[in-house]
């Protein structure tokens, strides 16, 4: 039960300059929610931070309280309710700083992406951005990161400069290759549970102008270009990232809703280069249906998501693979991801970021019956900790040995496990 005295308005949080919601009051139904429709959050406050001493004061609250604590800007990230707990929103501390000369940005714990590319459009750089401009920018980080320019520059994770944390114990410290470098080791890919991230700096990159988009061909081309793509994509070049759709044409064209192989892709070269590295996949597939790739600003480049309810990874795409997969795109959608490049080659103090040396991640978008059993036998069990929506699979998104350091760094910074609403890492 919540305490007199955090249910007091007038003594709320000590210290806490933002707005507080307590259930019944305006506000509260807002914030408590997710992105999420399966999360229905009923947290005990809702604490919106303005600053990191707001977020310090929320923590050390939590701690007093005996509450459990849990974080969201944006809600892309939450699979697990705040039930009972001190939820804190960090919307509001969205600030985006870019030095072009050093080709870093700093941000706030509520910044997204769009907020970024938009910030850094003018001077020729890129971050490593995901699908979409509307998710926050440090959860994706922490969770690893992989977006369109992963396979020429790596996951998002690893380019991580430092980040400033509240920590369970209140303390607020910069963690850095320098300073607590397990901690900044283990945020690097270990998701939130090791402090509250409220700021964080990272490098960009000199990228303006891709080669992208995606493009619908008949689904009677699936068992073909799927063949080919496993052969091909062992050299494709790492300007180049890809993946295969197995969906239906969007709505807008006289195709429309018709089921389709689709290919998405992203190529920082010219459009000269990329036609020459895609055409095996093009010989493959047929005249298409609808779609289009073209020069656009990077910043521009909608590429889309497919929800994940059945991920692995596979290091190679049997004939079983595809004709499960294809047989399984009559119900759902299935999306083929080429991984590798550099996300492959990590440098020597790269954070925990897992199965970097598989190169292909399949994702199906519902639970049908039978599928796992099917693919299992293929698949690592490995999954991607931004992918994840089953916490009880927190394990399976590193290596057994950095999921043991990531316990001992869960272990030195929140023996308490007060971080626990989340895909979590407990402290054992």
């Amino acid at each position: 039960m919540m305490s007199r005295r955090l249910a007091e308005k007038t003594a709320g949080i000590p210290g806490f300059q933002g707005e507080t919601h307590l259930p019944g009051e305006a506000g509260y139904e807002t914030g408590r929610r997710s992105l999420n429709p399966a999360v229905d959050a009923r947290p005990v406050l809702v604490a919106e931070a303005t600053s990191r001493e707001d977020v310090r004061a929320a923590v050390l609250a939590a701690r007093e309280q005996g509450l459990a604590f849990a974080v969201q800007a944006t809600g892309h990230g939450t699979h697990v309710p705040s039930d009972g707990g001190l939820l804190v929103k960090t919307t509001g501390m969205d600030r985006v700083e870019i030095d072009a000369n050093r080709g870093v940005a700093k941000v706030g714990p509520g910044a997204v992406w769009g907020q970024v590319l938009a910030a850094a459009r003018p001077f020729g750089l890129a971050p490593l951005s995901g699908s979409s401009g509307t998710v926050g920018v440090t959860g994706y980080t922490l969770g690893g990161g992989v977006g369109w320019l992963g396979r020429r520059y790596g996951f998002a994770a690893d380019s991580v400069l430092r980040a400033e944390v509240v920590t369970a114990d209140g303390r607020i410290v910069t963690a850095s290759r320098d300073r607590d470098p397990d901690l900044f080791w283990a945020l690097r890919g270990g998701g939130g549970n090791f402090g509250v991230v409220t700021s964080l700096e990272f490098r960009l990159y000199p990228v303006s102008r891709v080669f992208a988009g995606i493009v619908y061909f008949p689904i009677e081309s699936a068992y073909d270009v799927l063949a080919c793509y496993r052969r091909w994509a062992a050299d494709a070049p790492r300007e180049l990232s890809t993946a295969i759709m197995l969906t239906r044409v969007p709505d807008g064209g006289p195709m429309a809703g018709r089921r389709a192989l689709a290919i998405k892709v992203m190529h920082c070269g010219t459009p000269e280069q990329a036609w020459r590295d895609l055409r095996p996949l093009w010989d493959a597939a047929g005249p298409a249906l609808a779609g289009e790739l073209s020069p656009i600003e990077y910043a521009d480049a909608a590429m889309g998501g497919t929800p994940a309810r059945y991920l692995d990874f596979h290091h190679d795409l049997p004939d079983e693979v595809i004709e499960t997969l294809v047989a399984a795109s009559e119900e759902a959608n299935v999306e083929i991801r080429h991984w590798a490049g550099a996300m492959a080659e990590p440098g020597p103090d790269a954070g925990p970021v897992g199965h970097r040396d598989v190169p292909f991640s399949i994702i199906v978008s519902e639970r049908l019956p039978g599928l796992a059993e099917s693919l299992s036998p293929y698949g690592t069990g490995g999954t991607f900790l931004n992918f994840l929506a089953d916490a009880s699979r927190v394990g399976t998104a590193h290596t057994a040995a950095d999921h043991a350091r990531l316990v001992a760094v869960k272990r030195a910074f929140d023996p308490e496990n007060l971080f626990r609403l989340n895909l979590n890492i407990a402290p054992r």
